[in-house]
């Protein structure tokens, strides 16, 4: 299929060459849930991009209730991909919500928001594009049990390339093949099981047009993804979502997301490189600290600033903070370095080219809402240019080689899902502004998480 197509008529051109039979119509919850229903291609037309297509949206977290349940979808005609995993020519396409009654873009609907946070960057001339490359991390296993009653409450995971199953007695065992708790490259096949299953995935990522610029690891698996703007980012991490967990369905295993699912193990984060451009010039590079210009320190000094609000949306889940737990290998203290890796921030010391100079939010997990996240990044950047906050010192010695009273004055993430809320609920002026994330959003968002504890 074209990977140029950016009408209308260029989408009804393909369904008619390419003999398309469904259109798959995708959106997100405020949650960060793909949502989903599909049209026959027969009656898909124009009028489905000018008018949109109505849906209930009472049963979608986040929007509107049963007394005002019909909203449309209004599909991105730059949007487009053939669903891999679909038994008849299906396309799939990404999509906004509008209210039908007051005609307007749904203020809770997430892709809009990460529009609107594009939009206001450009409208200040700080910059014309915001580019994020995250790399995000998730688990497969071999199976997953769960269930919950009156008088019990359990989970098993099991999986054949880990340094449990060499004790299974109902099969046979070829003994350990790696360690609890593994590095992020490990050895070659056969000690690594899942390299034809990550080949898998990468192969209908690149088909479908995302970059990879790297993917490694045994059990837990690490998707490196090659840099695009804010909402087509946004939009990436999505489709890299449902090929990974499609793709583990078909060989009978499970991905997960989950920031933690293992007791003891690593847990799952997504580091989220970002920059500044100005008619495709890189505004983050200069001769500052680790080649830095005073843009990228000015934006992320307000990461930091920000950062205890944007983990209620960049970390959301209870689960996000037994990952974000000091003493271990999350990034949990709010300050930067060159190298660091337990820093909040980071700048990548490979950088050599002004190109690739960038800021690397590290507290971010995979379970969140991407357009989100990256939305309330970019507008916590903004306010720390805006407001020119200095981020302080690099620190870029090792944490907990530090005596305990130094170490103690390094402000810390906040230790569970709560405080996070918290902070959000009294540190949200800046995600506000011209618009991007409105109150009532902040105030769904804030009472469906304390009301759902997740």
């Amino acid at each position: 299929m074209p990977n140029n197509l950016k009408t209308p008529e260029d989408i009804l051109r393909v369904i008619k060459d390419d003999k398309i039979q469904m259109i798959d119509l995708r959106f997100t919850d405020l949650t960060g849930r793909w949502q989903h229903f599909s049209v026959p291609a027969c009656n898909f037309g124009l009028e489905s991009f000018e008018d949109g297509v109505e849906f209930d949206g009472s049963s979608i977290r986040g929007f509107h209730e049963i007394q005002e349940p019909e909203m449309l979808v209004i599909p991105d005609p730059a949007s487009p991909f053939l669903d891999p995993f679909s038994d008849k020519r299906t396309l799939a396409l990404i999509c906004n919500i509008r209210d039908p009654v007051t005609g307007q873009m749904y203020t809770r609907d997430p892709r809009f928001i990460a529009q609107k946070a594009e939009a206001y960057l450009q409208s200040i001339q700080m910059g014309d594009a915001a580019y994020f490359g995250p790399i995000l991390e998730h688990f497969v296993f071999d199976q997953v049990r769960c269930d919950q009653s009156t008088n019990y409450d359990y989970y098993e995971i099991d999986g054949t390339d880990t340094d449990w199953s060499a004790a299974r007695h109902s099969e046979p065992s070829t003994g350990p093949v790696s360690a609890s708790k593994a590095p992020y490259l490990v050895s070659v096949p056969p000690a690594d099981l899942l390299q034809d299953v990550r080949t898998q995935m990468v192969g209908i990522l690149e088909k479908i047009g995302i970059g990879v610029e790297a993917r490694h690891e045994g059990i837990q698996s690490v998707t490196d993804m090659r840099f695009a703007t804010l909402t087509r980012m946004a939009d990436n991490v999505m489709i890299l979502k449902y090929v990974v967990k499609k793709v583990a369905r078909q060989r009978g295993m499970a991905a997960t997301f989950m920031p933690r699912p293992l007791f003891g193990h690593n847990g799952s984060g997504m580091y989220v490189p970002q920059s500044i451009w100005w008619k495709e010039r890189p505004l983050f590079a200069g001769d500052g600290y680790a080649g830095s210009s005073a843009l990228m320190r000015h934006y992320m000094a307000g990461l930091l600033e920000h950062a205890p609000a944007l983990l209620a949306l960049s970390a959301p889940t209870v689960n996000s903070y037994r990952r974000l737990a000091p003493g271990f290998e999350a990034p949990v203290h709010l300050g930067f370095s060159q190298r660091n890796r337990s820093m909040a921030c980071r700048i990548p010391s490979g950088a050599s080219s002004p190109n690739e100079k960038r800021v690397e939010f590290r507290c971010a997990d995979p379970s969140c809402n991407a357009y989100l996240a990256f939305a309330a990044m970019l507008m916590a950047g903004i306010d720390g240019f805006d407001n020119r906050y200095d981020p302080g010192q690099p620190i870029d010695k090792n944490l907990y080689d530090l005596p305990p009273d130094e170490l103690a004055r390094i402000p810390c993430a906040p230790g569970s899902l709560e405080e996070a809320l918290d902070a959000l609920e009294a540190d949200n002026a800046f995600l506000l502004k011209g618009d991007v994330f409105t109150p009532d959003v902040i105030e769904t968002y804030l009472s469906y998480k304390r009301t759902a504890k997740r």
